[in-house]
């Protein structure tokens, strides 16, 4: 886990550094209050941060308060690092939003166990996280999530005049499966099939469940003909994966279609826009009889 040590004393600074390194935390370093503003600002921020209160520049308190005002997808754990040792002081440093303080000259196990306290509620944090943000069943992003985290690809490729394809695959007669085999096959072919999208997909391709038997998938980067080339590929492996049952002596076999639409460099559309799109040329690929992939066309 990433920490920052943010101390204006070289000698301070050498001590924090060895004892974290040997506990086995990737440390980044600031050597004034504004350096480490200038880290806590960025994206890749680190989950930790120890602060020593008076720094040039902004002061540890200084620091707390302004993070504490920003919105951020994910919480900086902070602790204080100080000689004050007055209850006023130790207040004053928690109501500025730091989570833990710290008086110096510090003792190294105490350090050990507060940063092993922050460690655990990061981690629990990320936890809660990675549950809300997680379709229960296949394990693959829920609407919500997967619909932010386009909004956001959307938005890059539209700035860097790159395309990005959507596919929507909707199982075929899946109502069959549940009615002849039983909800928990109907279950064991969503998770199956939702590995086989994952696994056909590229690296910085993402897959959500849409609902009920319905996937989509953001493939950023790719053109018209990439993304039916991806999307093909899925349905010929969906048309020939066998998918043994719980009893592991008998298996079903299932068909997908597809409705795919690419956003070109240069266009500009929405994120409703673009699933739209594809949700109507996945209406077409059923009225055509199932188990194809139909590219989305202007009439």
């Amino acid at each position: 886990m990433k920490v920052l040590i943010a101390d204006d004393d070289a000698l301070s600074r050498k001590i924090l550094e060895d004892c974290l390194s040997e506990w086995g935390y990737d440390i980044l370093m600031a050597h004034n209050g504004n350096e480490a503003w200038d880290i806590l600002e960025k994206i890749d921020r680190p989950n930790m941060a120890v602060l020593d209160w008076m720094m040039p520049g902004m002061d540890g308190v200084e620091i707390c308060r302004k993070l504490r005002q920003l919105k951020l997808p994910n919480y900086v754990y902070v602790i204080l690092l100080t000689a004050r040792s007055k209850r006023e002081d130790v207040i004053s440093g928690l109501e500025s939003g730091a989570d833990d303080y710290i008086i110096k000259p510090f003792n190294r196990e105490e350090l050990k166990s507060r940063l092993k306290i922050g460690q655990r509620i990061i981690e629990l944090e990320h936890r809660i996280l990675r549950l809300a943000s997680t379709d229960y069943l296949t394990g693959l992003l829920n609407r919500r999530a997967f619909l932010e985290r386009l909004e956001r690809e959307l938005n890059r490729c539209q700035r860097e005049a790159s395309p990005m394809g959507i596919i929507i695959m909707d199982i075929d007669h899946f109502k069959r499966v549940n009615d002849n085999f039983g909800h928990q096959v109907g279950d064991l072919v969503l998770q199956e099939l939702s590995h086989t999208l994952v696994e056909l997909c590229r690296v910085y391709d993402f897959t959500g469940r849409y609902g009920g038997e319905e996937f989509i998938v953001c493939l950023p980067g790719a053109d018209k003909w990439n993304t039916y080339q991806i999307a093909e590929r899925m349905r010929s492996t969906i048309e020939s994966k066998k998918i043994f049952l719980l009893d592991k002596k008998s298996n079903v076999s299932v068909t997908a279609s597809f409705g795919i639409v690419s956003m070109e460099p240069g266009q500009i559309k929405s994120a409703d826009r673009l699933i739209n799109e594809a949700d109507e040329a996945l209406y077409r690929a059923k009225e055509q009889g199932r188990n194809r992939v139909v590219m989305y066309v202007t009439d």
